[in-house]
């Protein structure tokens, strides 16, 4: 799913590219992704856009007469930028807004289609969908901690809720925690001043990298290979890939569609942490360290 830094790197592009245009059109090749009826979507045609913001994951376009329309490109949503009225491409092709100087296409790719776009009258109504999640580059360290401590939950799923920091999902909450030195399963009212504070800085100096390599990327255009799995990445998605710190394998815990990775050695003291499916299956052979894991893999062999 794109998060903060992917987001941000959209908007930053769209802002160039039809900023200051009037929406020609906008054309909906999926009926399952408008999710809203009041105000109707011809009531934006004509209008001027006026800038972009983001809330949480979303990507808010800001028309003329205070009309909002909220694109949400959950996991699969992409946006693409092409000549003036492109044709929606087949299977993937949800929508495409046309303007003077090209169109956006907004594509899902496989079946279960979760991209969502909400059309909303008027500063109040878009303040509806603001989980209160706070900007971490909006807090200093004070905001930060409390925001951090207002809830006994692990890291992984403090980072994680929207109601409680914005634009944080997982991939980069493994980035982040690796970084930090800490943890996927510490609680948040155990940790103290000094992880705290690495965990601060940590979250904007990841999301601070991770925006401006997207930003040279994407150089001109729009961001194309918007992906939560990047080989440069620490340990999202690198599962049984050594840590490029200290080489250890990652590991992962899974919990349904989700997966956290993380580093034994660099966050865990050496403990491996329960993934649930296995542990069950294995009960009392669990492994509890890297070196209990060997020894299991050679009586295997």
């Amino acid at each position: 799913m794109p998060e903060y830094p992917d987001i941000t790197v959209y908007i930053e592009r769209l802002d160039v590219l039809c900023r200051g245009q009037r929406l020609e059109d906008i054309r909906l090749a999926s009926p399952f992704l408008m999710r809203t009826a009041d105000p109707p979507l011809p009531a934006i045609k004509g209008l001027l856009l006026d800038r972009f913001e983001r809330l949480g994951k979303r990507i808010i376009f800001c028309f003329e007469n205070d009309f909002y329309l909220l694109l949400h490109l959950m996991i699969a949503g992409r946006l693409h930028w092409h000549e003036q009225r492109v044709k929606i491409p087949g299977k993937i092709g949800l929508a495409a807004m046309d303007f003077a100087g090209g169109t956006l296409v907004i594509t899902e790719a496989g079946t279960q289609k979760r991209a969502s776009l909400h059309l909303v009258s008027g500063r109040q109504e878009l303040e509806r969908f603001d989980a209160g999640g706070l900007e971490i580059f909006n807090a200093n360290r004070d905001a930060f901690r409390a925001r951090l401590l207002s809830e006994n939950h692990t890291l992984k799923r403090a980072l994680t809720d929207p109601k409680l920091f914005s634009g944080i999902g997982n991939a980069y909450s493994d980035e982040i925690l690796h970084h930090a030195g800490l943890s996927p399963v510490q609680l948040t009212h155990k940790m103290d001043e000094q992880q705290i504070e690495r965990l601060y800085r940590s979250t904007r100096q990841v999301m601070t990298a991770w925006t401006e390599r997207l930003r040279s990327e994407a150089g001109d255009g729009l961001p194309e290979k918007v992906t939560a799995f990047r080989q440069d990445m620490a340990v999202h998605g690198r599962y049984g890939k050594p840590c490029p710190a200290c080489g250890t394998a990652i590991q992962r815990i899974r919990y349904a569609s989700n997966e956290t990775n993380y580093c034994p050695n660099c966050q865990t003291g050496g403990k491996l942490l329960a993934d649930r499916a296995l542990s069950r299956l294995l009960k009392n052979d669990w492994p509890r360290t890297l070196e209990e894991m060997e020894e299991l893999k050679q009586r295997r062999k």
